[in-house]
């Protein structure tokens, strides 16, 4: 198996056109053509983590942070990222990011978090937008059946629990070939009309070149009409974070104490108790403060998530309590995600998660 095949596996789970604009995934160092000599998985490629993998002699590291966020004018190893990024090439290692686009998953980060929480009915709390296109082409009517099937198998169709969606219009086309067409239909030099199916089916965005290829390679004419829009609807299976229930109301001191043993953590940062049950949780890894006001209108009780400043805790104005768990252990759990999935849908590889603790907070106790 070559290494892009496992990478073909992770963009089924993280499709990496979901990825933030800001972000940098996908592959950052090396060859993907290479054989898979072995797959390490961490939370962040450090140096010591590409020792980890030349001394098990890996040769694909899957980290979620990027090592590489921003571009380089030069690497010399000068830094931390400089030194990782010249030691994988050095022993040609592909590293792969998998970041943001995992987050919004829908069995991603946040799911991740739900489910050691034991959050139940979880969705999105901030559903991705502008994800969702509608192709429509005009298909003659013997042909309609063929055409239709092979988008659906290219992945057109599909919305949240739904499969084989379309619209059909029937209609006339018209049409006037030249001397040197082929028609599939009518006479050449002649204007010609004959009656036309309008199809239209709506797909994920990340799916548009297997969806054209699918029309593509079923439609009859020589020349194929279509046109591709994108949708305001949003996508409600994906997006940053989640919102989901307890199956039981809980004090708010209980609560703290399930989140410090689900997610580990030394440390709890919070805002001013409400004296109210805890029963809605919202969830967002990493840095959420942008989701504060989101998680508020969601009616959560709580709002769990990392980075947040001072003066983000005073947004909270009794309507939630904010919770900071720490960024690397609102996380912690992502490389087993990956573990688990690669594991279920690969065979006969070497997969193993990285030991290095790549946490670069300390507490003082």
């Amino acid at each position: 198996m070559r290494i892009l095949d496992v990478i073909n596996v992770l963009r089924n789970l993280a499709p990496e056109e979901y990825a933030e604009d800001f972000d940098n995934v996908g592959v950052i160092t090396g060859d993907v053509s290479d054989k898979v000599m072995g797959i390490l998985i961490t939370l962040d490629c450090l140096e010591s983590v590409v020792d980890e993998a030349i001394a098990y002699q890996y040769n694909l590291i899957v980290t979620f942070h990027p090592i590489i966020f921003s571009g380089l004018k030069s690497i010399t190893g000068k830094n931390y990222v400089e030194r990782a990024v010249i030691k994988a090439i050095k022993n040609n290692i592909v590293i792969y990011a998998i970041h943001t686009n995992l987050d919004i998953a829908k069995e991603g980060v946040n799911f991740e978090i739900c489910n050691r929480l034991q959050i139940k009915n979880s969705k999105p709390l901030i559903s991705k937008k502008n994800v969702i296109k509608k192709l429509q082409t005009y298909v003659p009517l013997d042909s309609l059946s063929k055409v239709q099937n092979a988008l659906f198998d290219g992945g057109a169709g599909e919305i949240g629990r739904y499969k084989k969606c379309s619209f059909k219009l029937e209609g006339k086309g018209s049409f006037l070939p030249s001397e040197e067409a082929t028609p599939f239909l009518g006479v050449k030099n002649e204007l010609n009309e004959v009656r036309e199916i309008m199809l239209s089916v709506i797909f994920e965005d990340y799916k548009e070149l297997n969806v054209l290829k699918a029309l593509r390679q079923t439609h009859p004419y020589e020349e194929i009409s279509y046109e591709i829009y994108t949708l305001d609807n949003e996508n409600q299976e994906i997006g940053m974070g989640r919102v989901g229930e307890l199956d039981q109301e809980v004090s708010e001191i209980d609560f703290l104490k399930l989140l410090k043993t689900s997610l580990p953590t030394l440390c709890i940062r919070h805002s001013e108790f409400r004296n109210k049950p805890v029963k809605k949780i919202a969830v967002l890894g990493g840095s959420g403060s942008f989701a504060i006001q989101k998680a508020i209108r969601s009616s959560a009780d709580v709002f769990i998530t990392a980075d947040l400043k001072y003066h983000d805790f005073f947004k909270a104005e009794g309507k939630i309590i904010l919770i900071d768990i720490g960024h690397y252990e609102s996380e912690q759990f992502t490389t087993e995600l990956i573990f688990r999935y690669l594991n279920k849908n690969l065979n006969d590889l070497r997969i193993c998660i990285s030991k290095v603790k790549t946490n670069p907070v300390r507490y003082f106790m």
